[in-house]
């Protein structure tokens, strides 16, 4: 059902993402999955880098929390091997690089609950952070970790 969802948003995954360092991309554990912290890859690069409210758009920043979310899914997808065995996203946490006097971070991460929502439905409804940090790996605008439920 939300394998089919993706297809009729005309939305492809990405291959998962390797870590690059010592981590694993999801721990399962008894019907719940937690899902570091996904930077806005595009292929194995981040190309977009900068505070957001100075080098980075709220609008540009918005489209680095959808990549983010993707990253995600396809992490879960891979340590899952269906999305359909996802009941609901529980939580996200979002972490945006910012700018002295930025302020939008909820704005910005509204862009990847939004995805959420128009891929699981209510399923996708979910509790979250949003906040601005001075820096983050690889000068990246944006990250996003999620915790969900899924069927065993």
């Amino acid at each position: 059902m939300f394998e089919k969802k993706l297809a009729e948003l005309g939305i492809e995954l990405p291959e998962a993402a390797k870590p690059a360092f010592n981590y694993i991309p999801v721990t399962l554990h008894r019907g719940v999955a937690h899902v570091s912290g996904q930077l806005p890859k595009i292929g194995n690069d981040i190309v977009v880098r900068g505070k957001v409210g100075a080098e980075v758009s709220l609008e540009i920043a918005q489209g680095e929390a959808r990549i983010c979310i993707l990253q995600g899914l396809a992490c879960l997808k891979q340590a899952l091997g269906s999305l359909d065995r996802i009941e609901r996203i529980l939580k996200v946490g979002g972490f945006v690089a910012s700018a002295p006097g930025f302020n939008d971070q909820p704005k910005v991460l509204d862009a990847a609950s939004n995805l959420l929502g128009d891929i699981f439905g209510e399923a996708g409804r979910h509790a979250r952070s949003a906040i601005g940090v001075a820096e983050l790996p690889r000068n990246a605008a944006v990250e996003i970790e999620m915790t969900v439920a899924y069927r065993e």
